[in-house]
């Protein structure tokens, strides 16, 4: 008898628990994903800015799954889903792929609100190429102002806007300010980054809407203790190549990062389900497409509320439950039995401002300060895959806080030649 075949889209933290979870399954697994590796997101943000490399952030894929036996990676990009047919297909119909089950993993990317011509000119941060462009507009504009003659173009050099205030706008708009004024000022003769002025736009009320007002607060303050500039109710109009319009005010800059929202990926609306207006999937309480019970959805791209009716956050925890009740209730079906909702469980929001400013919300326990950050530093380090990835964490953490000195500060020639003679802004 042929045993089952279960599909899983994306490598990211809900097809990969999905996939460690169907280690002693009797079934052929296989893992699709557009790259080769598995990506620690919550610290990309550190890649971005030059504090740790690419390596650190990763690991392979087929590394991570080789001792599952019954479980095979494919690399490509999912482009169709045939839920009638069960096929899915890769890079345009080159190989198609039949499932008895799928599990739709896919992840998401930033939204910029109708406005994709922004895209070019204010890079988000979702995957390792956009932190790669994020750190190297962010190193070249150092360079590039330390060679300025004109005062007003080396200041918007030196000017850096990050747009949102979510978590991650909060740790990059951090990350930048600390390592301008502590890490980069003796490398220069000619400007002192220590001047550089790091803006943070938020079009709602406050920062970090997600986290309770006072410890919204706390981190406000934190960010502005590290000199970056903190506006609120400040709703971006326009992005230009040397400027950003708040409506008729105009902040002269050549750098600009986007961390202002997010949209699901185009896999969600190829289900044959009812989405939002961001592209996620309505699906069951037990993560299963209405009307296709054996096509599961987790991660970022699935809708799913809890008991009070306020949405599951799309963190990592969040995915990483998803995938394994996914995985249970495909186990489940394939044993005749009856699957079970999904239950999420709130392991707290953590927030990171800076070195040795964090907020940690529990419920009812709310921490702020070096203790915040201390279980910060303790829960991102235990969730990276690996123990190398781990360890080579913990070194350079410990020697960037020790130095304030980064590890992957590394401009190349193409960089510049990009920066010279494509869009016009590092």
């Amino acid at each position: 008898m042929t045993r089952p075949h279960i599909v899983i889209i994306g490598g990211g933290f809900g097809g990969l628990s999905a996939a460690r979870k169907l280690k002693r399954a009797d079934a052929d697994v296989t893992l699709i994903d557009r790259t080769n590796h598995h990506l620690f997101q919550p610290l990309l943000y550190q890649v971005a800015t030059a504090s740790l490399s690419s390596s650190d952030v990763t690991a392979p894929i087929r590394h991570i799954l080789n001792g599952q036996e019954n479980t095979e990676v494919l690399l490509g990009e999912v482009t169709a889903i045939d839920v009638a047919r069960r096929i899915v297909s890769i890079d345009n119909g080159e190989h198609e792929v039949k499932y008895d089950y799928l599990i739709v993993a896919p992840g998401s990317r930033h939204a910029y609100f109708g406005h994709d011509d922004w895209e070019p000119l204010a890079p988000g941060l979702k995957a390792l190429e956009d932190a790669a462009e994020i750190r190297r507009r962010f190193l070249v504009a150092f360079e590039l102002a330390e060679k300025e003659e004109n005062a007003a173009k080396r200041d918007a050099y030196m000017t850096f806007v990050i747009v949102g205030g979510g978590p991650t706008g909060v740790e990059l708009s951090g990350a930048i300010s600390t390592i301008a004024k502590k890490g980069l000022y003796r490398d220069f003769r000619h400007i002192d980054t220590r001047n550089a002025n790091v803006i943070l736009l938020e079009g709602g009320h406050r920062i970090l809407p997600t986290f309770p007002a006072d410890l919204a607060g706390s981190a406000r303050r934190s960010l502005e203790g590290l000199g970056v500039t903190v506006r609120t109710d400040s709703i971006v109009t326009d992005i230009e190549l040397d400027a950003v319009s708040i409506g008729d005010e105009k902040i002269a800059t050549n750098t600009v990062f986007w961390a202002a929202g997010n949209v699901a990926s185009p896999l969600g609306k190829m289900l044959g389900a009812e989405v939002d207006r961001s592209g996620k999937v309505l699906v069951n309480p037990d993560l299963s497409v209405p009307g296709h019970p054996e096509v599961f959805v987790v991660g970022d791209l699935a809708l799913v509320n809890r008991p009070d009716g306020r949405p599951v956050p799309g963190v990592s925890p969040a995915a990483i439950q998803e995938g394994r009740v996914a995985a249970m209730n495909v186990r489940r079906q394939m044993w005749r039995q009856e699957t079970k909702p999904f239950r999420y469980f709130n392991k707290g929001d953590l927030a990171v401002i800076g070195r040795s400013r964090a907020i940690a919300d529990f419920g009812m326990v709310r921490l702020s300060g070096r203790i915040a950050w201390l279980l910060w530093l303790f829960v991102h380090i235990m969730y990276l895959v690996g123990f190398r990835n781990r360890l080579s964490v913990f070194i350079q953490w410990a020697y960037s806080y020790l130095t304030y000195a980064g590890g992957a500060r590394v401009i190349t020639r193409s960089d510049i030649h990009k920066r010279t003679n494509t869009t016009g802004s590092p």
